[in-house]
Formats: C-alpha cells, sequence, structure tokens
C-alpha cells in the first residue's frame, strides 16, 4: 500500500512529535526532512558550498549528532532559501514519500510542492511565544547559554525567512488540516492528528 501523509509547520510548533506519533501508529515510514537541510546547512557550517553539500549529502550525514543545535538551525534555514539546494533535495524526498507500505514526511513545503498530492495533509502552528518557549527550553536543557529573548528573536527571524522566501514559502497547503497546538497538549493534537489519517486510511460510507 502507498499512502503519503504531509505534515507542514513552523519550528518548534510540534510537527516532528506528531509525524512520529502518527507513523508509529499506523506503522508507516517516517522523514524528517527538516534534518535533510540541516545536514546541509552543517557542512556548510565546515566550509562546503550549499549546493554542493546538498548533492553530496549521505545517510550518515543524517545520523550526526550536532545537527539539533541554534546554530546549525539558523544555517538551515538559510540553505533552504537556495533553490539550487532545494533542488537537489527534491527527487530523495519524493521517492521516500512513494514508497510501498506508508510514508509520513514533515517539513515546510512538504504538501505544497513535494507531495501535493498526499493522501493527508497537516499543518501544525503555534504562537511565536509558546515556540520559542519550547525551543529554549528544550536548548537550555542541552546545556545552550541562550535567553528567552534571544531565542523569541530567532524563532521570529525564521519565520519571517521561511515565510517569504521566494521560492517554496512556509504556507499552508489549500487542503490542509490545521492543528494549532499553543494551548493544546501533544497527546490531544496527536489524537486528533491520527483521528484525521484514520478517516482517510479507512474512510466510512
Amino acid at each position: 500500500m502507498r499512502f503519503t501523509i504531509a505534515i507542514d509547520g513552523p519550528a518548534a510548533a510540534g510537527k516532528g512529535t506528531i509525524s512520529k506519533g502518527v507513523s508509529a501508529h499506523f506503522g508507516f515510514a517516517h522523514l524528517d526532512t527538516g534534518l535533510l537541510y540541516r545536514a546541509v546547512g552543517r557542512r556548510t557550517l565546515d566550509g562546503e558550498g550549499p549546493e554542493a553539500a546538498a548533492l553530496a549529502l549521505t545517510p550518515e550525514d543524517l545520523n550526526r549528532d550536532d545537527l539539533r543545535s541554534a546554530q546549525v538551525a539558523q544555517a538551515a534555514s538559510k540553505v533552504a532559501v537556495i533553490p539550487e539546494v532545494r533542488a537537489a533535495l527534491v527527487d530523495f524526498q519524493r521517492g521516500f514519500a512513494r514508497r510501498d507500505g506508508g510514508a509520513v514526511l514533515d517539513g515546510r513545503d512538504i504538501g505544497t510542492v513535494i507531495c501535493p498530492d498526499a493522501d493527508v495533509k497537516l499543518y501544525v502552528t503555534a504562537s511565536p511565544e509558546v515556540r520559542a518557549e519550547r525551543r529554549y527550553l528544550e536548548l537550555s536543557g542541552n546545556g545552550a547559554d541562550i535567553s528567552r529573548h534571544q531565542v523569541l528573536a530567532d524563532v521570529k527571524e525564521r519565520d519571517a525567512r521561511d515565510m517569504e522566501r521566494a521560492q517554496a514559502p512556509l504556507i499552508p497547503a489549500k487542503d490542509a488540516i490545521l492543528l494549532d497546538t499553543s494551548d493544546l497538549s501533544i497527546d490531544d493534537v496527536l489524537m486528533a492528528a491520527v483521528a484525521a489519517v484514520q478517516d482517510r486510511v479507512s474512510p466510512t460510507d
């Protein structure tokens, strides 16, 4: 069976956690496409050009343990606006989406560009303040020396860059189901996401 679920949304909205939960519930494969851009961003921080880094990306790059830092997140956002980088990564993502057994992809342009014909599209969001607090707790918990003010500024800067880029801007697909996690627990949002997918996997007459 081929069944594709596209999950989009801004940073720290909860889409990664929801994607993992949905993929586990239905037994589908999961791809965090943001890791592709983080891995490219990491390679650029190591001195490579963005397009060369995207073309040379390997599965091992996705398993690095230093892809979750704020520095890499900013580098990922910067390379993601480069058309040549996005083009280099499109085929990999679409191939993953067409795999047998079902696939869940999360990112920023899955439902609009990568998989516009996905069986289910979700757009997971939350207010910038809520997302910044989540990211701050994550970073500070990992030992990062950073302030709440700086994290909020970074979140807003990244939102602007993602939403205003010329190619594949971050916007909800017209037929996406909106899930706002600002005032909901992750369990409640996951239940809503699973229910939305279940309606398509086993539609009622």
